[in-house]
């Protein structure tokens, strides 16, 4: 009887453990996070035409953009010019890029009540490459994310939405900036859209 109870608990563990091992596959660990991430906003936003205080509106700010790289997407957005800038620079422009990011991603608040189906999650090493299909209104948009393993943790790198990509869309607004008028000019203007908030 003892050699049964024990087999039996052996046997639970190891589908236990075979289950967790299935969970823990980087696919299956992609889409419980960005469903979480995407869960998280809805219960945040509530139902449509809800009014939002500041602090939630900070929240849902931080639950969006909680997991974008914007290193990586600042460091894509700005091309070659990134590495010719002193640290201090660099840093700067990061953190006015996240800051001008960031506030964008409130603007159109009922993107985020779309239904996210997933249709394929490409995984090679510490990359991976997202297909979903948001359906709001009856309105189907295909999104994109690729992303990177980082310190543990998956990341967002870009946004490909209706077949732009949100790091390319920036890169060619820099570069049109730059060759103009200079990249002191471009500086300029992240600070003053920042400052706007």
């Amino acid at each position: 009887m003892k050699n049964f109870i024990l087999l039996s608990l052996s046997l639970i563990l190891v589908i236990g453990s075979s289950q967790n091992v299935q969970a823990q596959t980087p696919s299956t660990e992609i889409q419980n996070m960005l469903e979480e991430r995407d869960q998280e906003i809805k219960t945040l936003l509530g139902p449509k035409g809800s009014e939002y205080t500041d602090q939630q509106r900070n929240k849902l700010k931080d639950i969006i953009n909680g997991v974008i790289d914007f290193k990586a997407m600042a460091t894509y957005a700005l091309g070659d010019t990134y590495s010719t800038l002193d640290e201090a620079t660099q840093v700067e422009f990061v953190e006015l890029f996240a800051t001008i990011v960031r506030d964008q991603s409130l603007n159109k608040l009922d993107i985020y009540r779309a239904d996210v189906s997933y249709k394929s999650i490409d995984v090679n090493a510490d990359k991976a490459r997202v297909e979903t299909l948001a359906v709001l209104d009856e309105v189907r948009t295909p999104l994109y994310y690729t992303m990177k393993k980082e310190d543990g943790e998956w990341v967002i790198t870009d946004m490909i939405i209706d077949d732009v990509s949100t790091a390319e869309s920036y890169n060619k607004q820099f570069q049109r900036i730059i060759n103009k008028r200079g990249f002191d000019a471009l500086m300029s203007s992240l600070r003053k859209r920042a400052a706007r908030g």
